[in-house]
């Protein structure tokens, strides 16, 4: 027991600093790993659209001792409304009829909220370099010999990827991105504008065929989050890299849209906060090679068309680690497959290729949605997907 005690902790590197990778940093430390997570940007992300925690993931963020403090920064989205192609209500909901999520237990938080949260926890007891990124990853019998794009060299006993979707530390360790990308025939755009609309807690939604057009304001501020999604059969390659590109394209699939989609256009081009992707799902057979592995989106990215990309990046961050309580890095990725996968691949399937529930590409499916929603305006909110709970965590015991 005393060797032990006095035996130097293992180092791990962890790419990454968002929600997968912070929520792996809290939770390896505790284990009793010396972690160092390296993040490219300069800084914690702020603010962002807002983010889910349901099921399962709620009791990941209960053992951190977080729930108090997300708790507090509940958005509280109390209306959805849905409106036609001129404008006219459709119908208006409780969100969550819509999303399957639980009244009074589930979350909705500000992604930088969360991400701050998580740093927080953990910044004390694990080392984060800023602006910098892995540079290589060579795997030998002794560990992982890592430069940095900063300068410099070390070896850890293992490396982990939790740095999205377009991973770089899966490339290194799996190969190219196109391998893994499913994806799912549509392109979003999100960024903030002026709330010149009077919404408060609520999000209405416009659609079209094939089109949608949100304003999301979270609360009584003077933003809301915008929000352009369309069917795409291709992904587009071309405009991913180029932020003008990306404009012109979106700009080009709404340009005879009406509601307030004119404003938004002119308001996305000045936006200094634009995000675009293709909407996908990142599948893959193995998360785990020789001393390496992946976490949240990086490993299985849902789409946001789930709901579930920040659930299953903390419910996969405390599993990973949990499996490595044991110390063996080979038997811990094992479990962690082993014990994850089913909930992934639930998940995961809540989606599928052209099937967004909320996002018709065809008159009469747009049609047939506008029914259920109808309906549902009528109706009290669900009690949760299964999906969102379908596994029970584990109580790890730490290393000795």
């Amino acid at each position: 027991m005393t060797a032990a005690r006095t035996a130097p902790k293992r180092k791990v590197l962890i790419s990454g600093a968002g929600i997968a990778g912070s929520a792996l940093a809290f939770w390896l430390t505790r284990l009793g790993y010396a972690v160092t997570v390296v993040e490219k940007a300069g800084s914690l992300r702020s603010g962002g659209y807002p983010v889910d925690v349901r099921g399962t993931a709620l009791e990941v963020v209960r053992r951190m001792g977080l729930l108090p403090r997300l708790r507090d920064a509940h958005v509280d989205l109390r209306r959805l409304t849905f409106l036609d192609g001129d404008g006219g209500e459709v119908a208006s909901v409780d969100p969550h009829t819509v999303t399957g999520g639980v009244a009074e237990r589930d979350l909705e938080v500000r992604r930088g909220d969360l991400t701050e949260a998580l740093y927080t926890a953990v910044r004390d007891d694990a080392e984060f370099l800023f602006n910098e990124s892995i540079d290589t990853l060579d795997q030998s019998a002794h560990g992982v010999d890592i430069t940095f794009r900063g300068g410099g060299a070390r070896t850890f006993d293992m490396v982990f990827g939790a740095d999205g979707t377009h991973s770089r530390t899966r490339e290194m360790l799996f190969g190219p991105e196109e391998r893994f990308h499913r994806y799912l025939g549509y392109c979003f755009a999100v960024f903030t504008m002026r709330n010149t609309f009077g919404l408060s807690h609520e999000t209405v939604m416009w659609n079209t065929p094939g089109r949608a057009a949100a304003l999301y304001a979270v609360g009584d501020n003077d933003e809301v989050h915008a929000f352009l999604n369309f069917a795409r059969p291709e992904p587009p390659f071309g405009a991913l890299t180029s932020p003008e590109a990306q404009r012109e394209l979106v700009a080009a699939v709404f340009a005879d849209a009406g509601w307030e989609v004119p404003g938004m256009l002119v308001a996305m081009h000045d936006a200094d906060d634009l995000f675009f992707d293709g909407v996908g799902q990142i599948r893959m057979s193995r998360w785990s090679s020789g001393r390496g592995a992946l976490v949240g989106d990086a490993a299985y990215a849902p789409s946001f068309l789930t709901g579930q990309g920040t659930s299953l990046a903390l419910v996969g961050a405390y599993m990973l680690a949990g499996s490595l309580a044991g110390g063996d890095h080979a038997a811990g990725f094992a479990a962690y497959e082993r014990d994850t996968r089913g909930f992934v691949t639930l998940n995961q399937g809540l989606v599928r290729e052209g099937g967004a529930a909320l996002f018709p590409t065809t008159a009469r499916a747009l049609e047939q949605r506008n029914e259920r929603l109808r309906e549902l305006s009528a109706m009290p909110a669900a009690d949760g997907r299964p999906a969102h709970s379908a596994l029970t965590l584990p109580e790890f015991t730490p290393m000795t």
